[in-house]
């Protein structure tokens, strides 16, 4: 009788274990315990793609077996076995690259004409027509307090029309909450979501590198991967004495297939402390400024898996100075070679979605790939509950 006791008990905590399939990665630096944000988290059975949050934190539903990837480009990739997922709350550990890359030259070519050509090989290789299905979320910030949110699930149908990368846009889902002040919502900068995808799939951020008169500027550094190893990356950090602004860049590549998986773009407290101050009215001084893609090599295929944007800026409105911050997450959560069909009206040809009827059929922003933080969770629920 015991021994059916014992048996009915473990079966029923497999049967409630399986009933509950959510699990939560909580992302570690090896050594220093400091949370991983931005690591690429992909449910290798399903091809569903996340993204780490400033918590470390992925939450997903894990449906049936499927081992699981977590990669990041300052640390050593990890494949997770699905058995050991077993616990409701699991936490990895990764190991940081800082010491497995060297500094060193390994082509008499200059670092430029090296980005110039990674550039123009993936605009070549990146997959176009496509189509991606994404989650966008928006933070907005007025004088350092949070007015406003927004998220959505749109569908990129991507094509070329004369050589450039155009994009339709169909939303799904939406919802938006807050007020946008009319003095300042044409200067919510970089969101167009009408051009993003042109932006990204054309490396527009990396102009001032491959410009002749803009690479005298910066300081190159090419950071080489021990043999076997995928990846290297090249760096890029303004002279001291620019007084123009320019970001530190950081271009992480394939060094096979010499495609760009990675790019970030920062502008330092340096370059900005030596930037000059314009005091007109209309005029707009940075006092932040983010922005991060990463890229997918999957078989043929090739393209945007996320990007993250901030925009941290002054605004002399001739009345006042406004300062305005904007935080844009954008992750892609399903990648198709087929095109969809639609129809004319119902495609979105407005910038950003706080100028479209929420609508809102399921809860999906918990199957977003993008897990809020505590903080950001407080922050949506306190701006939902206020309008």
């Amino acid at each position: 009788m015991k021994k059916i006791l014992v048996l009915f008990h473990f079966l029923l905590s497999i049967y409630v274990f399986s009933q509950n399939n959510e699990r939560t990665l909580i992302l570690m630096e090896k050594g220093s315990n400091l949370p991983i944000e931005g690591a690429v988290v992909l449910v290798l059975k399903t091809k569903q793609v996340l993204m780490s949050n400033s918590e470390g934190k992925v939450v997903f539903e894990l449906k049936g077996g499927s081992n699981v990837k977590v990669t990041h480009s300052s640390y050593l990739p990890v494949i997770l076995k699905w058995t050991s997922l077993n616990q409701p709350q699991n936490i990895v550990y990764l190991n940081s690259k800082e010491n497995t890359l060297d500094d060193i030259v390994v082509t008499k070519q200059h670092p430029q004409e090296i980005i110039k050509s990674l550039v123009e090989n993936s605009i070549k290789k990146l997959t176009v027509p496509a189509r991606l299905k994404s989650y966008s979320r928006e933070f907005f910030k007025l004088n350092g307090e949070y007015a406003y949110y927004n998220d959505g699930l749109i569908n990129f149908q991507l094509y070329k029309d004369q050589k450039k990368v155009k994009s339709v846009l169909l939303v799904e889902q939406n919802r938006s909450f807050g007020l946008i002040d009319d003095e300042i919502s044409s200067n919510l900068l970089g969101y167009n979501l009408n051009n993003m995808m042109e932006k990204y799939y054309l490396f527009t951020v990396l102009r001032p590198l491959m410009d002749d008169k803009l690479n005298k500027k910066f300081n190159f550094v090419i950071k080489v991967s021990p043999q076997g190893e995928e990846f290297n990356e090249i760096t890029a950090v303004p002279l001291e004495g620019t007084n123009e602004i320019f970001d530190d860049f950081k271009i992480v590549y394939d060094v096979k297939k010499k495609l760009i998986v990675e790019i970030n773009a920062v502008v330092s407290p340096t370059t900005l402390a030596e930037a000059k101050e314009e005091t007109g009215k209309g005029s707009k001084n940075i006092t932040r400024s983010v922005f991060k893609t990463n890229y997918r090599i999957d078989m043929e295929n090739y393209y945007l898996v996320s990007s993250k944007e901030e925009i941290n800026f002054n605004i002399n409105t001739g009345n006042d100075v406004k300062n305005i911050e904007v935080l844009n997450n954008l992750v892609t959560t399903n990648f198709n070679i087929q095109n969809y069909t639609y129809k004319e009206s119902d495609v979105f040809k407005d910038k950003t979605l706080f100028n479209i009827k929420n609508s809102i059929l399921t809860e999906y922003w918990n199957v977003s790939g993008l897990t809020p933080t505590v903080k950001e969770l407080e922050i949506i629920t306190n701006i939902t509950k206020s309008f």
